[in-house]
């Protein structure tokens, strides 16, 4: 694929440079190396490397962490029983304690502060007069350095953060990490670290605006131009924090802080009106032909999806959470049932055209030895590969493709903000068009029971389901073990605690 070879030339160039053994390693310790940091930064290719080793190292954090497996699971998505001794079974639980959760909390907190650091050399650098970096290029890569610092704080707020609102606010959260300095710094207020994620992407979508090109041209995904600089950077820009998505960030930013207003807002004024002109629609929506595809068929809806990364070994994903060659009750994410008709599938879907639903398969009965499968079982192909002979070209883009924001997130936010019923309806009817199924009505119900099974269709595999419930602070959501019943949520049960190591250092500290 082609962007999988510039991808690799990129990281070749990288290692010329900085005399790393791969892409990223400059990413880990060696920062203290000036001599080596200064060669990386001493030409424009140096800092296109940088910013490229940092969108690498996301795929690790947020493929394995993040998206597909803990956080989902979290959300009560799946049939995941202690009973059955399932391989995630410490995390439906929440049991805080569990090592294996202690090295989840561990995993995410380390790795993701090691980006932001690696993030704030990459900012200083460019905030140097005299940096090597092209002109036209500075704002892209600073505003794109920006937004991921504050994607990544504002995830570990999300996770280890206090259910937000106006009580909580005040409660120290997490620290916000400026600069590439080692210092320990303090724990800031969930008000304060929001207040520092809100400045960032704002300042991002500033520097964005005018430089990025997908504003003018679209994703460029299938542009041969190298926009001068000899090679894609520019291209393909729905696998960067492009400026839709910096918006769409902002706009998650304010809905947590309990704006709504401000995040329709930015959803309709800045991205809904925005993305579709006569001459271009930057995320059009999916097409029927595009689901269908035979032997590819792109349940991901790729053409929507605002940001991504790249994750070349996406089918160890499938294969590792989601094959039909997995155990359902041991090991095998999926709903609790055995059929289309006696499962959770069917009450997770209320419109049989839903094209969603295509994504679910039933896997065939084994009954071998002891502790196989006895009965039938559903499996989710959702990231799974193309099937063996089929062709796929350079713009077959979803094949390796990990969702982190997508377009119907922006109409489900605008739909909660909107000023009136009717809008916000028609906000969750257009996801809902674009998905082969009927209108719902408005009866009068509470707004988020419409746009909450919305979301929830939309998300599966993504990682976004728990935060929403725990934005809403819901004490009852749907359950993963019984097909149409619910989940009592206690409101502890959305926080995190501080991993060991980063509570010892502050103590020695103290």
């Amino acid at each position: 694929m082609k962007l999988h070879n510039n991808i690799k030339a990129i990281c070749l160039a990288g290692l010329l440079m900085a005399s790393t053994s791969s892409c990223s390693d400059w990413l880990d310790v060696k920062m203290e190396d000036n001599v080596m940091e200064n060669t990386l930064f001493g030409t424009n290719e140096g800092f296109q490397v940088a910013l490229t080793g940092i969108y690498i190292s996301l795929v690790d954090l947020y493929t394995n962490n993040l998206t597909t497996g803990v956080i989902d699971v979290m959300a009560q998505y799946y049939n995941v029983t202690a009973g059955n001794d399932h391989s995630y079974k410490t995390y439906v639980t929440y049991d805080f304690k569990d090592q294996a959760f202690v090295d989840f909390a561990e995993s995410v907190w380390t790795k993701s502060y090691q980006l932001i650091a690696n993030t704030n050399t990459l900012l200083e650098h460019c905030y140097d007069p005299e940096a090597a970096v092209k002109p036209a290029l500075k704002p892209v890569i600073t505003g794109e350095a920006l937004a991921l610092r504050a994607m990544l704080h504002f995830d570990l707020l999300r996770l280890f953060g206090p259910v937000y609102s106006d009580q909580t606010a005040n409660q120290k959260s997490i620290p916000y990490q400026k600069s590439s300095a080692k210092e320990i710094q303090p724990l800031l207020p969930a008000s304060e670290v929001l207040a520092n994620v809100i400045a960032d992407l704002e300042e991002a979508a500033r520097l964005l605006k005018d430089a990025d090109p997908i504003v003018t041209d679209g994703i460029r995904n299938e542009e041969e131009n190298d926009n001068g600089l000899g090679n894609d950077f520019l291209n393909y820009r729905n696998l960067r924090l492009n400026y839709y998505a910096v918006q769409a960030l902002l706009a998650r930013a304010y809905a947590w802080q309990g704006n709504a207003t401000k995040a329709y807002e930015i959803c309709k004024n800045d991205i809904i009106d925005k993305i579709t002109t006569e001459e271009m629609a930057v995320f059009p929506w999916v097409t029927e032909g595009q689901v269908h595809a035979e032997g590819k068929p792109d349940f991901l809806f790729s053409s929507e999806v605002m940001f991504a990364l790249y994750n070349s070994k996406r089918t160890s994903v499938y294969s590792s959470l989601f094959s039909p060659a997995l155990n359902s009750k041991s090991s095998r994410l999926t709903f609790v049932g055995a059929n289309y008709s006696d499962s959770k599938f069917a009450f997770f879907y209320d419109d049989v055209n839903d094209w969603r639903r295509e994504m679910w398969q039933i896997a065939e009965v084994k009954a071998t030895e002891e502790g196989g499968e006895d009965e039938s079982s559903l499996y989710m192909n959702k990231f799974a590969d193309f099937e063996q002979g089929t062709t796929a070209s350079s713009t077959d883009l979803y094949r390796y493709m990990m969702p982190l924001v997508r377009l119907s997130e922006v109409y489900l936010m605008a739909a909660e903000g909107a000023p009136t019923r009717e809008e916000a309806f028609s906000y969750i009817n257009t996801v809902r068009l674009h998905r082969s199924c009927r209108d719902i009505a408005d009866e009068n119900q509470e707004l988020i029971e419409a746009v909450l099974p919305e979301f929830a269709r939309e998300v599966i595999g993504e990682g976004q389901l728990f935060y929403f419930y725990k934005r809403h602070a819901l004490t009852s959501i749907p359950s993963g073990t019984v097909a149409n019943g619910t989940f009592n949520m206690v409101l502890s049960n959305y926080v995190l605690p501080l991993p060991p190591s980063e509570v010892d250092k502050r103590v020695m500290e103290d």
